[in-house]
């Protein structure tokens, strides 16, 4: 069972309808408990970062998806879930995130339009089971304000562009992350939820 972590943000039916549709069984999760139990975790989201750290915290979720992940639980982070992995965001405050990767996530450049919302094509670094399947160029939906910055090359996999390059795909041992969302992403995205739910077998 693949548990999607519900802390109040996001469209967390769309992304359990998006893996039942590939074939997986996934289950919207909310206590400590189905945190330990699920098989991999999900942790979508759209929204603040201190109000999603704020919230994980109070909850006793946070302390126990760093457990699961440090136990090598397959792990996908999407939006949101993707930036609350680094050390640090400076959305309305600054705010420690999981600390999973090295890096900070800041606000987009104001010399284009923000948030950063459609359509944008994928520029693929890296091979990875994640993304067999998908080839260079092919298009993702983006939906975000702030990105990744000042973080390790090793671990990108994908990257796109938005007057600045913003890692998509970042990647390490057992934590996958997407800036954009795949249960948005049409045949795309489809493909990159199927992929996971294979690795997750």
């Amino acid at each position: 069972m693949i548990g999607i972590i519900d802390y109040g943000m996001g469209n967390l039916r769309s992304v359990e309808k998006a893996f039942k549709y590939v074939g997986y069984e996934a289950k919207i999760i909310k206590d400590v408990a189905s945190v330990k139990e699920a098989h991999a975790l999900v942790l979508p989201g759209v929204g603040a970062f201190p109000d999603a750290m704020d919230t994980l915290i109070k909850t006793g979720m946070f302390e126990e998806i760093k457990r699961q992940i440090d136990k090598g639980k397959l792990f996908l982070g999407i939006c949101l879930g993707m930036q609350l992995l680094f050390e640090k965001g400076f959305e309305i405050e600054e705010t420690e995130g999981f600390k999973i990767f090295k890096g900070q996530v800041i606000e987009l450049p104001k010399h284009n339009k923000i948030p950063h919302m459609g359509w944008n094509s994928l520029e693929i670094k890296r091979e990875t089971p994640l993304l067999k399947g998908v080839e260079n160029g092919d298009y993702a939906y983006f939906v975000h304000s702030y990105y990744i910055a000042n973080n390790e090359e090793k671990y990108v996999y994908a990257v796109t562009d938005y007057g600045v390059q913003i890692p998509a795909v970042i990647i390490k041992d057992n934590v996958f992350s997407c800036q954009f969302h795949p249960e948005k992403s049409g045949k795309v995205g489809l493909k990159i939820l199927k992929n996971f739910g294979e690795m997750a077998k």
